[in-house]
């Protein structure tokens, strides 16, 4: 058990997380700049990216890099600076860290080690995104960016399917038209809507069907990160997995089906079996490879 009362002790470390800007510099907020002038450090996922913030709002606070490719060995060392009192701050390229960021790791271990994590509010695409596409708000599932490779992305979307939540997805320009193809594919023509340069000069919107935006991207040079949006299943959706379309078909064809039809490993497929018939995965293993 952890309890944390973040601003008791004015002489005890902090992991400060601090949101920066996902493109409109005057996203800052005058608490952010106020941690990022005071801290003794700043653990920055790009030093350069981070140094032109601080550079046009005149910062000089020292920066050290903390990525995905160096967070195991910077951890000791910015845990040690926190245990000592320093308070430090973690930042992003852009937007929240650990949102589909680095991060998670150092607030896990400044959190076993019973130091404070004060998160500050701010910039996050997600969140923006969401709430400018016009779908339902009171229930969202963020699930970030999806698997690069095809069957590895449909088994995702597969999964998630029949989740009532608004689904949102982080994804690149270079994947974006083939990502709504597979949408189509695995969820159907739902209501959708694609946010792209958020908060910046060319910011834009994108809502329509799954048919009407595969449509326009065609024809579209893609350019920046983009938000999906994506609606939750619908009642119908719900309806049709509760005929228990697969009732007629053996454990064999019922796994052929995910392998043939949705792309799935033969490992995916047994796992997703033994969901949709509630028996154990090793039953559905051993009727599908012995018999």
């Amino acid at each position: 058990m952890n309890i944390q009362k973040s601003f008791d002790d004015e002489k005890a470390g902090v992991l400060y997380v601090v949101p920066t800007p996902i493109g409109n510099l005057e996203d800052i907020t005058y608490r952010a700049l106020k941690i990022l002038e005071s801290v003794s450090l700043i653990a920055a996922e790009d030093t350069r990216n981070t140094k032109k913030l601080l550079n046009h709002f005149e910062l000089t606070t020292p920066l050290i890099s903390y990525h995905e490719h160096n967070k195991v060995a910077r951890e000791e060392q910015l845990l040690e600076k926190i245990k000592r009192g320093e308070s430090i701050a973690i930042v992003s390229d852009a937007g929240m860290p650990t949102i589909s960021d680095p991060g998670v790791e150092i607030v896990q271990a400044v959190i076993e080690e019973n130091q404070n994590v004060v998160v500050l509010p701010g910039a996050n695409a997600a969140l923006c995104g969401l709430i400018g596409s016009g779908l339902p708000t009171d229930e969202f599932y963020f699930y970030g960016f999806l698997p690069r490779k095809k069957k590895d992305k449909a088994s995702e979307l597969d999964r998630l399917k029949r989740l009532k939540a608004t689904l949102l997805f982080y994804e690149s320009p270079y994947r974006i038209k083939d990502t709504l193809k597979i949408i189509h594919e695995q969820l159907g023509n739902r209501n959708i809507a694609i946010a792209r340069e958020l908060t910046k000069r060319f910011e834009e919107f994108v809502r329509g069907t799954v048919e009407e935006l595969i449509e326009w991207a065609e024809s579209q040079e893609m350019r920046g990160e983009f938000v999906l949006v994506v609606e939750g299943s619908t009642l119908a959706a719900e309806e049709e997995a509760d005929n228990l379309w697969w009732e007629s078909l053996s454990v064999v064809a019922h796994v052929n089906h995910y392998i043939e039809e949705k792309g799935f490993s033969s490992k995916d497929a047994i796992k997703q079996v033994a969901v949709d018939r509630n028996i154990p995965k090793r039953d559905v293993y051993q009727m599908y490879h012995i018999g």
